[in-house]
């Protein structure tokens, strides 16, 4: 049996890019998958929505539950839970993939752009998993997972954009600190960040348009790094800030040429993301 057939996914986000590549990862196990996302209609700019997503999850192999909800709202992120629970009995694992980014220097970043940040990025993944955590406790494997990068407060990064590395940081800090909260109980929580930048839409429209897309890995390689931290036994691997490349090699990959979005690449052309030295 596939290592998470059965197994319960409750995302925030997910209409698009990284987290649906997660989500179609664990789809072809036939893992369950419910995202709460806001995305009920089309984005003039953006594609997919998480009607769309949930299609594509069926039809991978999934169940997909699209809840269309905010996660900054704490009713939203109740009525998620329950939702999750009541349609498939439970929730194994908590992917907090929702993420608001803003690279504005500290003079030019407006409040509200702030605000959101921290309510998306860093109270969204506390309230999220924290509403789980009822359910976590009676998993058999249960994993919070924050698509975050580990801490690396130099003045390089706490410099370059401080309102974003707050943010980031922040889920970061929440998802190891619920790791040592609830040891105890098996509730893995670990954070998982790429050494390259990844082909979203995020890159194309804030990091660098189109150069930097084709120096860029697909979102594959994330989402099958992603897998094989969701399906490590969860009391023994925990508190960690995984990079995406690492996870793989200690897998035994040592190959990533497919995962290039332009064929052919070389990795050494690749675009660096933020945050690693």
């Amino acid at each position: 049996m596939s290592a998470l057939a059965g197994k319960t996914i409750l995302m925030s986000g997910g209409s698009r890019g990284i987290g649906l590549a997660i989500a179609l990862r664990a789809a072809a196990d036939g893992a369950n998958i419910a995202m709460l996302a806001k995305t009920d209609t089309p984005h003039p700019k953006l594609e997919g929505t998480v009607h769309t997503a949930a299609e594509q999850i069926g039809a991978a192999g999934g169940q997909a539950l699209p809840i269309v909800g905010d996660v900054r709202d704490d009713d939203d992120i109740t009525a998620a839970v329950l939702k999750t629970q009541g349609e498939f009995g439970g929730i194994d694992i908590v992917v907090n993939n929702a993420s608001v980014i803003d690279l504005s220097r500290s003079l030019e970043l407006g409040a509200k752009k702030y605000d959101l940040m921290q309510d998306v990025n860093v109270r969204g993944t506390f309230m999220l998993s924290r509403a789980a955590i009822p359910m976590l406790k009676d998993a058999e494997n249960p994993h919070i997972l924050s698509l975050s990068p580990p801490l690396n407060p130099t003045p390089k990064w706490l410099g370059a954009h401080t309102g974003y590395t707050l943010a980031k940081f922040g889920m970061t800090m929440v998802t190891l600190g619920l790791a040592a909260e609830f040891a105890r109980d098996g509730i893995a929580a670990n954070t998982l960040w790429p050494r390259t930048t990844i082909a979203t839409a995020a890159v194309q429209n804030l990091l660098g348009g189109d150069e930097v897309m084709a120096a860029s890995r697909t979102a594959d390689i994330y989402a099958d790094a992603a897998y094989s931290v969701l399906t490590k036994p969860a009391a023994g691997y925990t508190g960690q800030t995984l990079i995406v490349e690492e996870v793989l090699e200690a897998d035994g990959v040592t190959d990533f040429s497919s995962y290039a979005a332009v064929p052919g690449t070389p990795d050494d052309r690749l675009f660096p993301d933020i945050f690693l030295d």
